[in-house]
Parts: structure tokens; C-alpha cells; sequence
């Protein structure tokens, strides 16, 4: 077997610093971590506004499908987190509908509960070789997508459905035929359990974040922060940096966005090339709302349909962590965590989005009367979902083939670009995974080209 030799991780996220774990804990010291930002997380970094407001870069739980993600969280946070069990809602109308939305159909005005049971009893059935669009109105038929599944989705991807492929759903989205639904209207049962998150772990100081914050400080002897990648000259193994030092490698595992990637390659096939240009994505503004109001709120994280507020999904911060307030003082302050998509198909405008947002939270009923605003705050998050679109296996097998062949293993939540394994345990096995197949070239467990 052919020595590893040097292996060069670029980023500091989820899955750089899970591959970079697994190699410490292997022994192997031949390795160097990379990072654009000052800080570790990427994704899942988190911030303290001015105002003492802790908020993460999007609605993350904890959560795992693995092994050697329950073991990094045991070993980096112990037993300081909250361990929670799901309270989410959909707001429809001028009600809160238990999720999953179609599980939980009673709640719904008369009508429209009958309109979508109606579409259920006449669904035929999807085939995930359709488009999403399609896909939808075949599993749900022509009621829940109208009034749920259509304007919500496209709220989270700002791209139309019909774009999109249906391979990705798995355990995404809860699937339900006429009789479960009946069942639930008739005997008025509460249909809530649906889903792998539906119970969840948060840190109990300094938000999702704190777990890469803590774990990269055990690794800070090998990662060098402010490291921007401009070029990567593949046949000779050497990485460019936006300061003009170079640093050679015999392995490279890229965390960073693929299409991001594919660009700073030289020489790269032009065919490689044009599978970037098919890989589309969507960007998140995450408004966070700190209100001096105490916490009473019970539900965990709420979704929007609907257009009375901009975002497609708000957090109960404080409920996740009083540390995520002020002083952890909730009979003082609540916070809402708000993400609002946008892309080409959405232009979403940030200025004077915080304003709307704040208004869109006491529209959709979530915040009652005017209670002061203590906290406005705006992250610009500009690849969010790597969009399962019906050209990017395709163009995967293109670009990945090519990367592997090449000594290049990209991977992590836009490194791989499937969203289907996007989540952070998702990222921290993928890294895992990255390490084990360059020290040894065991096959991995997770991803596939």
C-alpha cells in the first residue's frame, strides 16, 4: 500500500475537522487543516451579537444516524446540553398544525382538510425518477401540495420543483397514505413522532458552534485560520493561497463548495469544468429577533407556508439554551432564529429585511402585541442547500470521478453537493470517512460517487 504521504484538509467545518479527528486519533501526524474564516465551524459556526444574542448560522439540531458522531459529541460536550424533544408546528392561516403538516390534517379549517384528503384518496403514487413537482402531486395529490408541500418547498429552495429530482427524499419528508390520514381526522389523533429529529441534543453554551469552537481547539497545533485557496495545480500537488505562499500536498480532502472547487483547478477538463456551472444552490439570510419578552413559547422550531412572513422556518432559540440570551436570563428575553431564502428564482432583497422579518414574527402570530426588540441581527449565508437538481448526478459523476482519479476527495455538505447528506453528522462521518480512505484506502461507509 502506498504510503499517504502529506495530507492537506481546506476547511474547518464539520467534516474538515472530522477528518481531521480521526486522523489524530489514528496517530498519523502528516496533516495541516486550512480555514478561509478566523474561526472554526463553517455551517455550523455560530455568533454573539453586540446585544448578547447567541445565534447559529441557521435552524441546526443535533441529532446522528452514526456511531463516530455520538462519540465526538460525548467526548467534546459530556453532558453539558440540553436534550429536547420536538415541539414544531406549521402556522396556516390562524391556527399552529402539529408537523408533519400531512400527518396532521385535523387541524386544518374543514375545507381544506377535506380538499387534501380528497387529493390523497386520488394520488397514484410517486416514482422518485420524476421531478419533485410531479413527484408531489403523485404521493400527495392535488390538495396538501397545493396548500402545504408547493409553496413551502419552494420557500426553502427558492428554486421551482420542477427542477428539482425526488432521489433526495428518503427520510426528508414524511409520506403518508388516505387511510393514515383518515384515521387521524376520525379518531383525532396527534400524528407527531414522524422522523429521525425528533428528539435532539444543543449545547448548553455557545450554540451548535461550540462543538467545532471546542474540538478544533484540540486540534489548533495543525490548523492555520485565514488560509484563502485561490489555485490548485493538480499534477504538481501544490495549493496557491490569496497571499501568494504555496503548500505542496499528497493528499487533498476539499470541504469547500464543489463548483467553488472545480474553479481553482489548474489543468481541469473542460467537460469538469461545465459540471460546475450544473450545480445550483440557494443562499439563507438568517435574521435573529431578540425580544425583551419572556420565554413561554413551548414549540421547538416553526414552519411558514404561507405569505405573511418572508422566512420559510423560525427557532425557539431561547428554548434551545437559555445561554442564548442575554445573561441566560428568559424572564427577560426571547429570541427567534428566522431563515429567508433567495437565488435567482427568489431575489430576496437584506435591506430592510430585519424590519419585515420582526414584522412577519407578530404577523404570523408567533409573537403577540409589541413587545421591545431588544436584538436585530443579519447573517448572509450565500450557499446554504446544495439544490438536488435533475442535472447534478450527472454532473457529480463528472466532476468526482475526474477529483478521485486526480487524488482529491471532496466532500462534506457542498463538497459532495447531496443534500440527502448534508446533515452535520452527515458531514462529520463523510470526514471521518475522507481520513480513513487516505491513510489506508478503505472504502467508505457514507458517500458514494
Amino acid at each position: 500500500m502506498q504510503a499517504p504521504g502529506k495530507i492537506l484538509i481546506i476547511g474547518a467545518g464539520p467534516c474538515g475537522l472530522g477528518a481531521a479527528r480521526e486522523l489524530s486519533m489514528r496517530g498519523y501526524r502528516n496533516w495541516k487543516l486550512v480555514e478561509r474564516s478566523h474561526r472554526a465551524g463553517g455551517l455550523a459556526a455560530s455568533v454573539t451579537d453586540p446585544q448578547g444574542f447567541t445565534w447559529d448560522h441557521g435552524g441546526h439540531v443535533v441529532f446522528s444516524h452514526f456511531g463516530e458522531f455520538d462519540r465526538l459529541l460525548e467526548e467534546i460536550m459530556g453532558e453539558e446540553v440540553y436534550r429536547h424533544d420536538r415541539s414544531s408546528y406549521i402556522r396556516f392561516s390562524d391556527r399552529w398544525v402539529p408537523y408533519p403538516f400531512q400527518n396532521n390534517l385535523r387541524y386544518l379549517p374543514e375545507e381544506v382538510a377535506y380538499d387534501c384528503v380528497l387529493g390523497l384518496i386520488d394520488a397514484p403514487g410517486g416514482d422518485p425518477s420524476t421531478d419533485f413537482a410531479t413527484w408531489m402531486e403523485a404521493v400527495f395529490g392535488t390538495g396538501i401540495t397545493k396548500h402545504f408541500m408547493r409553496p413551502y418547498n419552494f420557500k426553502v429552495w427558492a428554486t421551482p420543483p420542477e427542477r428539482m429530482q425526488s432521489y433526495w427524499i428518503g427520510e426528508r419528508v414524511s409520506v403518508l397514505d388516505y387511510k393514515r390520514a383518515l384515521r387521524s381526522l376520525v379518531f383525532q389523533e396527534d400524528d407527531i413522532a414522524w422522523g429521525p429529529n425528533n428528539t435532539f441534543v444543543f449545547p448548553a453554551v455557545g450554540g451548535t458552534g461550540e462543538i467545532y469552537r471546542r474540538l478544533a481547539e484540540r486540534l489548533a497545533e495543525y490548523i492555520t485560520y485565514e488560509r484563502d485557496v485561490v489555485e490548485i495545480r493538480v499534477e504538481d500537488k501544490i495549493v496557491r493561497y490569496a497571499d501568494g505562499a504555496d503548500e505542496d500536498y499528497d493528499t487533498l480532502i476539499s470541504t469547500m463548495p464543489l463548483d467553488l472547487l472545480l474553479h481553482k483547478l489548474q489543468p481541469c477538463p473542460q467537460e469538469v469544468r461545465n459540471a460546475a456551472a450544473k450545480l445550483e444552490h440557494n443562499g439563507v439570510y438568517m435574521v435573529g429577533v431578540g425580544y425583551e419578552l419572556e420565554l413561554k413559547d413551548d414549540k421547538s422550531w416553526m414552519y411558514f407556508p404561507q405569505d405573511d412572513a418572508p422566512f420559510y422556518r423560525a427557532t425557539n432559540f431561547a428554548k434551545y439554551s437559555p445561554a442564548n440570551v442575554p445573561e441566560s436570563d428568559t424572564s427577560t428575553y426571547s429570541a427567534y432564529m428566522t431563515e429567508t431564502s433567495y437565488s435567482s428564482y427568489k431575489p430576496t432583497s437584506r435591506s430592510g429585511l430585519p424590519e419585515e422579518v420582526e414584522a412577519g414574527l407578530r404577523a404570523a402570530g408567533v409573537v403577540e402585541g409589541r413587545p421591545e426588540v431588544a436584538s436585530l441581527h443579519l447573517e448572509d449565508i450565500p450557499y446554504a442547500y446544495p439544490v438536488p437538481t435533475l442535472e447534478r448526478d450527472r454532473a457529480l459523476a463528472t466532476a468526482q470521478g475526474w477529483l478521485m482519479d486526480s487524488g482529491i476527495l471532496s466532500r462534506g455538505r457542498f463538497g459532495s453537493w447531496k443534500y440527502e447528506i448534508g446533515n452535520m453528522d452527515h458531514a462529520v462521518k463523510m470526514g471521518v470517512d475522507a481520513a480513513a480512505w487516505a491513510l489506508e484506502q478503505r472504502p467508505e461507509e457514507l458517500w458514494t460517487l
